[in-house]
């Protein structure tokens, strides 16, 4: 670190520039705040509709049919404590790794959390680091890279007084910044703010799914409520509490209020039991995205190494060991310790010799052109890639370098270059003086993870900015399948081409940041889901477009904060456990969603079916949330919560739907079956509706055995569990529920004999919704395509 003879702002000034209000204080909200998380809660729109509901009940002295509102208080509660307990979590982890500057105050360097810098402050920034706030140079030189903000790729180089933009982030070098703008001032503030006005935030396809599925079921409760009221109260001459409760309980079983919570809730235990697990979410989204992820890319440094290495050999080409070791001494301490090969490097040569020359210039590292350098009076001597630093004679040295590649490890060249350093690529004469052999170390659980993915069909594509031989040996030995299969991506000079090779290779050496980026949208194109990891700056824009990223706590900041999931002990075999807490969320939401469903479309059909033919809706609200409460709410939370690691095939709405309309189908048809033959034998109507909700409670716990399996001791307590809470409801608490307490044997037989036939039905209505659907994809649905295209190419006269 440069000394500096700077001394910052004085503790009486920071804190009369807090009072001011010019601090930087973040414009984006990391998490809702608890008033938030109450009213969003609360102030529902369905929340408002069983308001409405219970309000009218108790007009009309139907206090018995209250029984909902117990459930629909219980499940708020449920959803505003989760929420809180997991914005609790979150949120003190989110403070310990909140990103930090260094900062001169009152003459010392200090360490502070960025929220807390002020207008004046002097900030030291160094590779790797995020840019907090607007700001000026005043002290040395950086090579900064803005493509966040601008869109341009190339690294900007700034010296004395140049401007430094909040939110990019820098490559190389080091210097003293004075901040001029802050807060919602700061060019990125601005840009984020302008983001906000035009776009909200991205929501996952479970999300958007239910959000689709509430909208729809909040447009169709209110004319069906209005037009089933009216026909039981002017049409079918029933009392106006009897037209109420066959309303309000068609209504309710409309209503998937369940659903939304469930999802709500296990997204926000997952991102807890995350947290507990030292993995910080940026975004709930990445649960469920990284959980479809078919295709990961990782980097070699951080994931399949541990991130260290080790000087293993010197190769001298030219002149005498100690003066190889002698230049190579002087121009690793010239260097600041920003990289892991540097600090390799400067722990091998950095006290070889006595003799030590101070440099007159320094260039830090360049990704893009891949080499760093340094000027002792008239010579320049260069450190990177062979490709990048030995000029004509890298074929000279080809094989020997190949040769050490092969066996995994890195080798790195230095020479005395011609010309001047000026951050571009090399020109001038070029005299090669020897060969760095660096050994990396491999992670000793990136065998088993690799293993792990290659089990689960995703995917991984190693994408690296060492030598492709190097990298695939390496990846080799860490079992990585197809790692032979490699690539110098400096080869690849379209996007054509670069898009077939995506395809084609698992290893690519020799990519540039902008190439990864490609790499990302070339993948996605090719409709794969796609996870990034990563931990330096060359990841930063890959991480951005990635469906998925991953950052290693121990990496750059911009890393850390650009990433949607950080994982905080940067240990890569972590991430099983991730995406198996992603495929549980998934699936064990697929299987509870569709028990919700089985409700909802029943209760939209007999609605229907009841205003068509013109019957009395055959349930009171009291009977529904009986049959929802056992076969429904307490098994779908708890099925919720067992591990699921299956593979997430086909879209959420589409697997749910799949499932549940065959059940809800099957308790139409038995239902309705109930309601004729109670008809035509004159049972009473509460005889009727109390027939209908055993037959349903039957249609419900056999549709629960079947998504149950395959059974364990856990789903078997579900299941029993389910099934004893409905039987002593329906014996013991007959009057709470509006079941006939002196039910007429012929109802009860009839009842017992259409219960019966759940199976079969549910088997028939199984087969023709599958043979439906697939009549609608095979035959229907590509005449209506065609007949599209007909249709769009006829042109109209004039």
């Amino acid at each position: 670190m440069t000394e500096t003879k700077l001394k910052g702002l004085t503790s009486r000034e920071v804190r009369r520039l807090r009072l001011a209000g010019l601090y930087n204080k973040s414009v984006a909200q990391s998490s809702r705040t608890v008033r938030e998380i109450v009213l969003s809660n609360l102030l529902t729109y369905f929340n408002f509709v069983f308001l409405f509901l219970a309000l009218i009940l108790i007009l009309v002295g139907s206090f018995r049919d209250l029984t909902f509102l117990p459930i629909i208080i219980a499940n708020t509660l449920i959803g505003i404590l989760q929420e809180l307990r997991a914005k609790a979590v979150l949120d003190r982890l989110t403070l310990l790794n909140a990103p930090h500057a260094k900062v001169i105050r009152n003459g010392n360097l200090k360490t502070v959390p960025v929220e807390r810098l002020v207008l004046g402050d002097i900030v030291f920034l160094q590779a790797g680091n995020q840019i907090p706030a607007d700001a000026v140079v005043v002290e040395g030189d950086v090579n900064v890279n803005e493509a966040l903000l601008t869109g341009e790729e190339d690294e900007v180089h700034k010296e004395k007084l140049g401007e430094l933009l909040s939110g990019s982030f820098v490559v190389s070098g080091e210097c003293y910044a004075q901040l001029t703008k802050v807060g919602a001032e700061s060019y990125a503030a601005q840009l984020t703010l302008q983001a906000k006005e035009i776009k909200t935030g991205e929501q996952s396809e479970i999300i958007r799914s239910l959000n689709k599925i509430v909208k729809l079921a909040g447009i169709a409760i209110i004319p069906i409520g209005i037009i089933l009221f009216i026909q039981g109260y002017f049409f079918s001459e029933a009392s106006a509490k009897e037209s109420v409760q066959a309303m309000v309980a068609a209504i309710i079983g409309m209503i998937p209020e369940g659903l939304f919570l469930l999802s709500s809730v296990t997204l926000a235990i997952s991102a807890t039991r995350l947290a507990l697990g030292k993995v910080l979410l940026h975004d709930m989204r990445s649960i469920e995205t990284l959980a479809r992820v078919d295709t990961l890319c990782v980097d070699k440094t951080g994931t399949i190494t541990d991130g260290e290495m080790d000087v293993s050999e010197l190769i001298v080409l030219s002149g005498k060991k100690a003066t190889a070791e002698q230049i190579i001494g002087d121009l690793v301490r010239a260097q600041k310790s920003d990289t892991t090969t540097m600090e390799a490097l400067k722990r091998f040569f950095g006290f070889a010799t006595t003799k030590r020359i101070r440099a007159q210039k320094i260039l830090g590292f360049s990704s893009r052109y891949k080499y760093s350098g340094a000027e002792f009076g008239k010579d320049t001597y260069v450190l990177g890639a062979p490709e990048a630093v030995l000029g004509d004679s890298l074929s000279k040295h080809a094989a020997q370098i190949d040769q050490y590649s092969k066996q995994g490890m890195r080798v790195i060249a230095v020479s005395r270059y011609g010309g001047k350093l000026d951050g571009q690529k090399l020109t001038a004469k070029l005299e090669p003086i020897a060969l760095i052999v660096l050994r990396n170390r491999i992670r000793e659980s990136a065998p088993e993870t690799f293993a792990y993915f290659a089990k689960q069909g995703v995917d991984i594509k190693v994408i690296s900015g060492d030598n492709p031989i190097t990298v695939a040996a390496i990846a080799q030995q860490a079992g990585i399948k197809g790692a032979s299969n490699y690539i110098d991506a400096s080869k690849l000079t379209t996007e054509k081409e670069l898009a077939t090779a995506i395809k084609k290779y698992t290893v690519f050496g020799r990519v540039t940041p902008e190439q990864k980026r490609k790499m990302v949208r070339a993948l996605q194109r090719a409709d794969h889901t796609v996870a990034m990891t990563g931990d330096g700056v060359n990841d930063i824009l890959a991480l951005k477009d990635a469906d998925c990223s991953i950052a290693m706590a121990s990496g750059s900041d911009a890393a850390v904060q650009a990433a949607q999931l950080v994982l905080l002990e940067s240990d890569f075999s972590k991430m099983p456990t991730i995406v198996a807490e992603g495929r549980r969320v998934v699936n064990n939401l697929e299987r509870s969603g569709s028990l919700f469903l089985v409700k909802n479309v029943f209760s939209f059909i007999m609605a229907v079916l009841a205003i068509i033919f013109s019957f009395t809706y055959p349930l009171i609200p009291t009977q529904v949330s009986l049959v929802t409460l056992w076969t429904i709410g307490v098994p779908s939370f708890l099925l919720a919560q067992i591990p699921n690691h299956r593979l997430i095939k086909g879209r959420f709405v589409d697997n749910i739907l799949l499932h549940a309309v065959p059940a809800g189908m099957t308790n139409v048809v038995l239902v309705s079956l109930m309601v004729i033959f109670g008809s035509i034998f004159g049972f009473n109507g509460n005889d009727i509706g109390t027939g209908c909700t055993i037959v349903m409670a039957t249609v419900g716990l056999v549709y629960l055995f079947k998504i149950c399996q395959p059974f364990n001791l856990y789903k078997r307590l579900i299941w029993g569990l389910s099934a004893l809470g409905m039987l002593l409801c329906t014996i013991f608490m007959k009057e709470l529920f509006g079941l006939s307490a002196n039910m007429t044997i012929w109802a009860l037989l009839t009842c017992l004999i259409i219960a019966t036939l759940s199976i079969p039905t549910l088997m028939l209505m199984q087969k023709l919704f599958n043979w439906a659907r697939h009549r609608f994809y095979r035959h229907f649905l590509p005449k209506l395509v065609r007949y599209g295209q007909k249709i769009s190419k006829v042109k109209l006269a004039p």
